[in-house]
């Protein structure tokens, strides 16, 4: 038995307390983990560097095309693995906002609720993808104990020192970051929030959304 199976309510590792409401639940599409969070377009353009090379390297001493035929496999078996590692890690995620806090059920092999409550979140960011999926990381405020191993990939990439945790490749990221954005304004009244509107775009950039 899982801990999914014994979930009181999906995606919550227990039931809510009195005045708690979930907003919103979602979960990342894979396609887009895939070629975000395990770069496998980036892999499969190495591969076929490689494969190319291979080819060349056989037409000009009039070699086999063994190399070429190992590469392409290795590089077909690379890409599917990364991508069923995307469709589980997408299948396991579910991220839920609440009027209090922020959860994220993730893990794959090793299940873990991750709690962010409202009021120590100083600011969220957003990068929309040209289909409308896109990132929203969570900027902590104050000293924050997340390690990025036990995030990853569900972090923002390079942000190591102090992790960001991060809702990942959300379809209609803008309207999911617009109800985070309220969300915080409704728990913490003293903060300041606006939220900043961004075209979608191809390679995104992050463009901060909420600010304290």
């Amino acid at each position: 038995m899982t801990e999914y199976e014994i979930e009181p309510l999906r995606g919550l590792p227990g039931l809510l307390p009195a005045g708690e409401e979930i907003l919103w639940q979602g979960s990342p599409d894979w396609r887009m983990l895939a070629r975000t969070a395990y770069s496998t377009r980036i892999v499969a353009g190495y591969f076929l560097v490689l494969a190319a090379w291979a080819l060349v390297s056989a037409l000009v001493w009039r070699g086999g095309f063994l190399g070429v035929e190992m590469t392409v496999g290795l590089g077909v078996i690379g890409l599917a693995l990364l991508h069923v590692l995307a469709w589980a890690s997408a299948r396991t995620t579910v991220y839920t906002l609440t009027n209090r806090r922020i959860v994220m059920r993730i893990g794959i092999a090793v299940p873990k609720c991750v709690n962010l409550p409202l009021r120590t979140i100083g600011s969220v960011d957003l990068a929309c993808h040209a289909d409308g999926t896109g990132d929203i990381p969570l900027v902590i405020a104050g000293p924050a104990k997340l390690g990025i191993l036990a995030l990853w990939p569900h972090a923002r990439p390079w942000k190591i020192v102090t992790p960001q945790p991060m809702l990942r490749a959300i379809p209609d990221a803008q309207a999911v970051a617009a109800m985070v954005v309220q969300a915080c304004r409704s728990a913490s009244p003293e903060a300041r929030a606006s939220m900043v509107e961004t075209p979608a775009q191809p390679a995104p950039a992050f463009v901060q959304a909420v600010a304290a």
